[in-house]
């Protein structure tokens, strides 16, 4: 199997901790980092601007991605420009509809014409691939982000979806794909397979990085170990019948 110095999908860093995007940051596995209001309230983050600033320095000149919150297009696009001035390796990331599922269309071709490097997230179908990449400009770099995580938590493949949004892509060289919201470690191998340009990854799911290429029949060890050893630390007992003496 490829090792991770054989993927050509680029990995970034998905969070909202700093600690952890500054750790991240001096790792050259990582290529680039993304984060969300989501995450960023689940931090505990109190100011969206200091921690967005913060947080793109740490990175360096590495890709980061930072999301606009309104609801409303033209409140989004003031937040979109002030967004894009906090670094040369910001991208603005726009939903690809607001809550009341209007399409983000105008919006996006708007920004992408005034050179702003976007990411337009939450896409789940070839429709709203298409729909997105007739807005975006062949000038601006930008990401397409769709959460393949999600859509196999419907029980849906999404690895044919996948691979007919790269063909979608093809034709603007400046737009990147990325693989958002993976489930698990093999969800890597899957987005390189089909010549995905980026996958975001969690840290839980980073931190299993070190088991790629992981001996079997070691691992199978190492869990009957595992066991074993959280029985005795539990102090766990079960009372067994004693063997019946046999007379004499």
């Amino acid at each position: 199997m490829k090792s991770i110095a054989d993927l050509k999908v680029k990995i970034f860093a998905d969070g909202a901790d700093l600690k952890v995007i500054g750790d991240m940051s001096r790792n050259p596995i990582i290529k680039g980092f993304t984060t969300n209001p989501t995450l960023m309230r689940k931090a505990g983050i109190p100011d969206y601007r200091a921690f967005a600033l913060e947080a793109a320095r740490l990175v360096g000149q590495r890709p980061i991605s930072f999301e606009v919150f309104s609801d409303e297009f033209n409140e989004m696009e003031a937040q979109a420009m002030e967004i894009a001035a906090w670094g040369k390796n910001v991208y603005v990331k726009i939903p690809v509809t607001n809550t009341r599922r209007e399409f983000a269309g105008g919006l996006i071709k708007r920004l992408a014409k005034a050179g702003v490097q976007l990411n337009i997230t939450a896409l789940l179908t070839i429709r709203q691939v298409k729909d997105v990449m007739e807005c975006l400009s062949p000038d601006t770099s930008s990401f397409v982000s769709v959460f393949a995580g999600r859509i196999a938590d419907t029980g849906r493949d999404p690895v044919p979806l996948m691979s007919e949004a790269m063909r979608l892509l093809r034709p603007n060289p400046k737009a990147e794909l990325i693989w958002a919201s993976p489930r698990e470690l093999l969800n890597i191998f899957h987005a390189d397979s089909i010549g995905c340009h980026v996958i975001t990854v969690t840290s839980d799911v980073l931190a299993k990085l070190p088991l790629i290429g992981k001996d079997l029949d070691e691992y199978s060890l190492d869990t009957v170990k595992m066991f074993h050893n959280d029985a005795v630390a539990a102090g766990f007992r079960i009372a067994t019948p004693q063997p019946a003496r046999v007379a004499a």
